[in-house]
């Protein structure tokens, strides 16, 4: 049986963040454009290696911004309780108010970011002073254990760095289980024996607290984002616009070039005795100058467009390098940003800024694969969101929301379409096939949870109709009873 005791724990969790350091590293600087350096002679000089730091076209952050542009909660939706119907959405729900604790309108973007550049990032949920909160943990400094890593949702056992290591100050981490915290010490992420770990303390769930949020996980367990498969094809991007670069500097302009003549050369002044000297007065004779290697240095020639070449001798001829054809490169370009476009499933308009003369059909087309993409990032997130208010609403003490496996996370409809589009849609909905006018307000683009419910309340408020049956429903005696009870028999 494995050794399930909190320093196992914490060794096995530190080792894991040692394993992956170098390939997490390697995702994180791809993301921030620290790419590998192009192909280039072993003996470049400056400037060779100046054109290969400015090769760099960093297409990482587009990679992860254009799907996590379009993720947004803007509510939860409890499940059904017995008989009754699915509640709505309420911004003053627990489960929102934790939500809204916990600043997540804003903080839930890192937390997409991380888990689609690295594969997967983390949610804590703990209790503090001012109430339950939840907060992103990244995945440089966070690890889990799965029984079953590919099907499991709940870790038995996660481990979070809060401070690094420091010269002899060893660092800190926080170590859960499902019952306990713990608080862990240790010198190197290497050193596995100066691990230590302190009396375990309650942090009030059933369950591990630490909720993962993967992009892709295989059935092997791993957890693929969307930056490591496309480094090859980064490296070839990077590679073409360097030799594009190359080629600009090198060919892509007309080369002068006169033969049968000797430059002139850089002179200095002798005096009588044969010394060097700077004073025309005191000159008598003129030597070429010569160079630390002994050969005369040749002077600057001043040449430029409105200069006319000649020379004395009937020999020199003059003529010039036709420039080198930069128009394959720039093709090549081009294709590689196509193939980064197909494999990555981002439109090639997102990338190339080509859309003129696109139809509403031709452009809908085109970004049909990217809104496949974000849909299946909304199912693997949101399962991860409605954990994440499960073990809120355990902490809480809501033991309805503790057990409700069925509420919903409401993804905002980030679509862009015209408001005339969306009325006429959802007016053909409402009237054609007979649904709720007010269970389409929800499907308005960038309506919020707020907005909403002041709708509602004002909807009811001007519903003067509905008041006055209200009204008389209560003020009714229950007469019929009877009646009631007579036609049942």
């Amino acid at each position: 049986m494995a050794d399930t005791s909190p320093a196992s724990l914490a060794k096995e969790l530190l080792a894991i963040l040692d394993r992956d350091k170098e390939r997490i590293e390697r995702i994180d600087n791809y993301i921030h454009g620290k790419h590998d350096d192009p192909y280039m002679p072993p003996h470049a000089d400056d400037e060779y290696r100046l054109l290969a730091k400015r090769a760099v076209s960093n297409w990482m952050p587009l990679l992860i911004g254009t799907p996590a542009q379009a993720l947004y909660v803007d509510g939860f939706r409890p499940g059904a309780t017995g008989d009754e119907l699915p509640a709505a959405p309420s911004s003053k729900s627990p489960a929102w108010s934790h939500w809204q604790r916990s600043r997540m309108d804003a903080r839930q973007a890192a937390v997409y970011r991380g888990a689609l550049g690295y594969g997967h990032s983390f949610v804590l949920t703990e209790k503090v002073k001012k109430g339950v909160i939840s907060k992103g943990l990244s995945a440089k400094k966070t690890a889990a254990l799965y029984e079953d890593p590919a099907n499991d949702d709940d870790p038995y056992a996660a481990l979070t760095i809060t401070a690094w290591p420091k010269g002899d100050v060893p660092g800190r981490a926080r170590l859960f289980d499902q019952r306990h915290e713990y608080a862990v010490t240790f010198k190197s992420l290497g050193d596995l024996e100066s691990v230590r770990v302190s009396k375990p303390k309650l942090h009030g769930s059933t369950e591990c607290p630490v909720t993962r949020f993967a992009a892709q996980v295989d059935l092997e367990g791993r957890t693929i984002g969307v930056v490591e498969p496309m480094i090859p094809l980064q490296n070839r991007i990077n590679q073409t616009i360097f030799d594009l670069l190359v080629a600009q500097t090198y060919t892509s302009h007309e080369v002068r070039y006169a033969t049968g003549m000797a430059p002139p050369m850089q002179m200095e002044m002798l005096d009588e005795d044969g010394n060097v000297t700077t004073d025309p007065a005191l000159a008598v004779d003129s030597r070429p100058k010569l160079g630390s290697d002994g050969n005369p240095i040749p002077a600057a020639i001043n040449h430029n467009a409105r200069r006319f070449l000649f020379a004395e001798d009937p020999d020199v001829k003059f003529g010039s390098l036709p420039a080198g054809p930069i128009a394959p490169l720039i093709e090549s370009v081009d294709m590689s940003i196509r193939h980064w476009a197909a494999i990555s499933q981002t439109p090639p308009h997102h990338m190339l800024g080509q859309i003129a003369n696109l139809s509403a059909e031709a452009l809908l087309a085109a970004e049909t694969a990217l809104a496949r993409k974000i849909s299946e990032f909304q199912s693997l997130f949101g399962e991860s969101w409605e954990r994440v208010f499960r073990i809120a609403a355990e902490l809480e003490g809501d033991t309805v929301g503790t057990e409700d496996y069925s509420g919903e996370v409401d993804w905002r409809d980030m679509e862009s379409r015209s408001l005339a589009q969306v009325a006429d849609a959802l007016g053909k909905l409402a009237e054609q096939l007979g649904i709720p006018k007010r269970g389409l307000w929800k499907r308005i683009p960038g309506v919020t949870q707020t907005e909403y419910e002041d709708w509602e309340q004002m909807a009811e408020e001007d519903d003067s109709v509905g008041q006055l049956a209200t009204a008389l429903t209560r003020a009714t005696p229950n007469s019929t009873a009877p009646d009631r009870e007579l036609v049942a028999a």
